[in-house]
């Protein structure tokens, strides 16, 4: 077997070198990608509650964060921006979301509308991105209905306590009423009695004087 020219090893051997280096370039472009932490996938809220959706990329440069929502009533592009710069809000959270440099949002006031999928892409200048989801679920405040269920109640309570009183005085007057017609009529009924017997006491019946004993002569 002959040996490779000189010229030849020096040419493998700079083949070699360069792909060495290509691949070592092709590392160091990897290890330099985006990578994108969240503390927290799933968040639980109540109503009227103000969150924050918090995340923390690494990357080199000036990338562009983007959030979308997806739930049952549709998805859409709620938010993008890059970190120095005004953020594209959309118009329906133009009033209720906040953007930070590290990629957070923060919403005010949620519904439970809100509830849904958050899914965030961080893409830096060379193309590369990264993606991750925060599962929002919003709920009502379970407190709100035990109160309006204990004002129903006393309220309800409150209507009872007024019918039985007026109940009470509508009974009163009814008695007071009905014994003042029976003295009235008891009154009309025991006045033409006591005239009567008055009277039937003074008056002495003829048949039961005797002649003998009548105190004025008889005339034939």
């Amino acid at each position: 077997m002959r040996p490779l020219p000189s010229g030849s090893r020096k040419n493998r051997g700079l083949s070699l070198g360069l792909l060495a280096l290509c691949l070592a370039a092709a590392r160091c472009l990897q290890s330099q990608g985006v990578s994108l932490y969240i503390p927290q996938s799933t968040i639980n809220a109540t109503v009227e509650e103000d969150i924050l959706l918090s995340v923390e990329y690494f990357c080199h440069g000036v990338p562009t964060i983007e959030w979308k929502y997806t739930s049952n009533w549709g998805a859409q592009k709620i938010v993008e921006w890059q970190p120095g710069t005004q953020a594209n809000i959309s118009q329906s959270h133009k009033d209720r979301l906040c953007t930070f440099d590290n990629g957070s949002i923060q919403l005010f006031s949620v519904s439970v509308r809100d509830s849904g999928y958050y899914v965030i892409t961080v893409t830096e200048r060379l193309g590369r991105s990264q993606f991750g989801t925060i599962v929002l679920h919003v709920s009502e405040i379970l407190y709100e209905d035990l109160h309006f269920v204990a004002v129903f109640l006393a309220f309800l309570t409150a209507v009872a306590a007024l019918l039985i009183s007026l109940m009470w005085v509508c009974n009163k007057c009814a008695y007071k009423f009905q014994r003042k017609r029976r003295h009235k009529l008891k009154g009309k009924t025991l006045g033409p009695a006591i005239i009567h017997h008055a009277f039937m006491a003074e008056v002495v019946p003829v048949s039961l004087v005797s002649p003998r004993n009548h105190p004025w002569p008889i005339h034939t």
